[in-house]
């Protein structure tokens, strides 16, 4: 009597490179217990995939894992970067995929060559409320109402005036900021709304360009720092460059 075959082992999928491209030697990949990374070739293209683990989950070890893997990939050519738990049912749908979108694949790792991903969030700040209050009519008139009879109704009204303020202007230090930093991105993506946040937007970027990008950031920073508060994030794979890929 014939044994069945052995049900095909589900892999975690990291990122598709050129088949060229090495792994770098003895890296393992997300779970409890990591398995080897290899690769899954086909054509002019490779898959970078380790064994699936049976449990996964969004811890911080493993989310480090695959975006050190990603980065380190980069760093010795494109890398089309998968968003954590991308799981395929077995090596070979893989293959298949590689195969039936390899023209859209080369050409988004041709896209990504030599390039980083750098995130900026901007988010408002209280650091000059004086200003707002002279500026913005509608909280000065609700704080002359407040200090002329107070409770509690007037102050949640100049609390949200305030916050509707605060937001306005960083809003409009952010749409500056972000005009300014397109002009040396390749590319420039919004990414999805982040509570509290006024901008999240990603920046195609040549790597020479980095510190150029970098100081800019920084100017921007300091120029508009009682409007808005700026957070730079980066270098990073190219995840908000080469989705739609699949």
């Amino acid at each position: 009597m014939t044994a069945p075959a052995p049900a095909p082992q589900s892999v975690y999928v990291y990122g598709v490179v050129r088949a060229s491209h090495a792994v770098p030697p003895g890296r393992t990949g997300v779970g409890e217990r990591p398995a080897p990374v290899r690769t899954v070739r086909a054509g002019a293209l490779a898959a970078v995939i380790s064994d699936a683990p049976a449990r996964l989950r969004a811890k911080r070890r493993d989310l480090l894992a695959h975006q050190d893997l990603a980065l380190t990939l980069g760093r010795d050519g494109p890398v089309l970067p998968m968003r954590f738990g991308m799981v395929a049912p077995d090596e070979e749908s893989v293959r298949r995929q590689l195969l039936c979108t390899q023209h859209d694949y080369l050409a988004a790792l041709e896209r990504v060559e030599g390039r980083v991903e750098m995130n900026l969030k901007a988010l408002p700040t209280e650091a000059d409320l004086g200003a707002l209050v002279r500026e913005d009519p509608e909280v000065s008139r609700l704080r002359t109402a407040a200090r002329r009879a107070p409770g509690y109704e007037a102050s949640v009204r100049l609390g949200e005036a305030v916050a509707r303020g605060l937001r306005r202007r960083a809003a409009a230090a952010a749409a500056t900021v972000l005009a300014e930093l397109s002009a040396v991105a390749d590319a420039t993506v919004h990414g999805p709304e982040v509570e509290g946040c006024v901008l999240n937007a990603s920046f195609l970027l040549d790597r020479r360009e980095q510190r150029r990008f970098d100081g800019a950031v920084e100017r921007l920073a300091g120029a508009h720092r009682d409007r808005a508060e700026l957070r730079l994030t980066g270098p990073l794979p190219c995840y908000s460059f080469t989705e739609g890929r699949a």
